[in-house]
């Protein structure tokens, strides 16, 4: 008989406690499992650790299965305990696994294997950024990472302000945080002054910051408090 696939969802920030933003049902879940299959076997451990699982965490085995995993073998070799009957915790670094995560290929890679795959409650920063922002959260597609450098930057923002206006999608994109600031003052500088803009920073933590405005509001404000912090953008009416 075949294993499970557990998609276990973590804080999204390290400051959080977390059993404040688990619910206690994935508490039975993970205390059942002996082998992960996580995105950053540090941050794993540690998660583990403060959610105090029963199985001591030497006792546990750890595979990494990340942006640095590059041979469809290596997911292939992740995935046969489970084929064997062995069931799998995933993890990713930060919030649920799977969405924007390396998770979702050993969740594509069980589903071709008929392995049950069972998706645990847990923050998501990208649907915790459109439940907070005001915006359109009945069409609304996440882009990841704009291009860093013009002008392929500038094309890509304009196709992503005329899906806002024409479609009335909204558009959610990141950055690396220590480029926070000068994706900020691009958007700024380059938007339509009556676009909103979401700046959704560190989410869940005590410092958490959520803020919308129109373009032309951001410019009199000034940068918000999000340097060298994660933050997912939102662009919207």
């Amino acid at each position: 008989m075949k294993g499970t696939i557990y998609m276990i969802p973590c804080p999204i920030s390290e400051a959080t406690p977390v059993w404040d933003v688990l619910p206690e049902a994935n508490r039975a879940v993970m205390d059942s499992l002996d082998y992960f299959i996580v995105e950053n076997t540090r941050s794993a451990r540690r998660f583990l650790s403060k959610a105090g699982v029963k199985r001591k965490i030497e006792e546990l085995e750890f595979v990494e299965l990340n942006e640095h995993t590059t041979d469809a073998r290596e997911v292939e070799r992740m995935l046969k305990p489970v084929l064997e009957g062995r069931s799998a915790g995933v993890i990713s670094e930060a919030g649920v696994p799977g969405v924007a995560d390396p998770g979702a290929a050993i969740a594509a890679l069980a589903h071709r294997h008929g392995v049950r795959v069972v998706p645990l409650v847990g923050p998501s920063s990208i649907l915790m950024s459109v439940m907070a922002s005001g915006l359109n959260g009945q069409s609304f597609a996440f882009v990841g990472y704009l291009p860093i450098k013009d002008p392929e930057r500038q094309r890509r923002l304009k196709e992503l302000e005329r899906r806002v206006v024409e479609e009335q999608q909204s558009q959610l994109f990141i950055e690396a945080p220590y480029r926070n600031v000068k994706l900020f003052e691009t958007l700024v500088k380059s938007l339509s002054p009556r676009l909103k803009l979401t700046v959704a920073t560190d989410i869940t933590a005590p410092d958490e910051y959520i803020r919308t405005m129109t373009i032309e509001a951001w410019r009199k404000a000034g940068v918000p408090p999000f340097e060298k912090r994660p933050t997912i953008f939102i662009l919207g009416i």
